[in-house]
């Protein structure tokens, strides 16, 4: 529930804040940099916070105190970034709206006197309390949106397209095979098709713990794909364990090339590209 009033109680708050600005704004930096443990220095809160006071006064002259109106753009831009480099630093929610109620903390000796200057502090404390929610709402969305990017990044990682020979690439697929992760997989390995000018593709999935009809799936759709871009697919690391699955669910991998091992299949990629290699060869390259 956002509050508005009239013009006398915000006049109020916007003489004080003026009058006593200076001290309220050191003793407000003063109180966040102590909760926060030293993690950012006290030059920086004062830099943030005395940004954020000036707005508020700012906001405040024009009479209200509606947290969401258009008075407030400025504070809540400011907020916003606030909230978002907080995230970012590794604080809690609570840490971060704390910086906003602390305000209340460093106001209430110099507001509560008269009647009216304990009004003022109840619609202040309201207002503050309606800006510490944004600042959580703005934390939350920071943190769902670093959550999800190191996701991606995990996936990237954990989803690697090596080159094997020449025309030649390799695709080993650790963990859990889903339809996000079977795109970047996809997307990758086509890239590197044609990055490479390769004609074949070794997906190996020995450290894929099982094969299940979603996952057989969407190795036919990454094996599908390969072959829309003149690429020939092989699928290694068949494993006794997922043969046996593979046969009693019933999938049918039709004219797609499976080997027990990626030694097997990147022999038979290589005969496929017109390439050999000799034992004694391979012996030397080894030593």
């Amino acid at each position: 529930m956002w509050i508005v009033v009239g013009g006398d109680v915000a006049d109020r708050l916007v003489a004080l804040l003026s009058v006593k600005g200076e001290d309220l704004a050191a003793d407000w930096a003063d109180k966040v940099a102590g909760s926060l443990s030293g993690r950012v220095s006290r030059g920086e809160v004062q830099r943030e916070l005395q940004e954020l006071y000036t707005a508020l006064v700012a906001a405040l002259g024009h009479g209200s105190l509606d947290a969401r109106g258009e008075t407030f753009g400025e504070v809540r831009a400011l907020l916003t970034e606030l909230s978002r480099n907080r995230a970012r630093q590794g604080f809690t929610p609570t840490e971060t709206a704390v910086g906003v109620f602390a305000l209340k903390e460093v106001l209430e000796p110099a507001l509560v006197g008269r009647d009216s200057d304990v009004q003022a502090y109840l619609k202040f404390g309201a207002l503050l309390d309606a800006l510490g929610l944004f600042t959580i709402e703005v934390y939350t969305r920071t943190r769902e949106e670093l959550i999800a990017a190191q996701a991606e990044q995990l996936m990237e990682l954990s989803t690697p397209v090596v080159k094997l020979w020449d025309g030649i690439i390799g695709v080993p697929l650790v963990g859990t095979l889903d339809s996000a992760r079977t795109m970047v997989v996809m997307e990758k390995m086509l890239q590197a098709l044609v990055d490479t000018g390769s004609e074949q593709a070794i997906i190996d999935i020995t450290g894929v713990p099982a094969v299940d009809t979603e996952v057989a799936q969407h190795l036919l759709k990454t094996v599908v794909a390969a072959r829309l871009m003149g690429a020939e697919c092989t699928i290694s690391g068949i494993r006794p364990q997922i043969a046996q699955t593979i046969v009693a669910l019933g999938i049918d991998f039709g004219d797609i090339v499976t080997k027990a091992t990626l030694a097997d299949a990147l022999r038979h990629a290589l005969r496929r590209s017109g390439s050999t290699i000799s034992q004694g060869s391979a012996q030397a390259g080894g030593r």
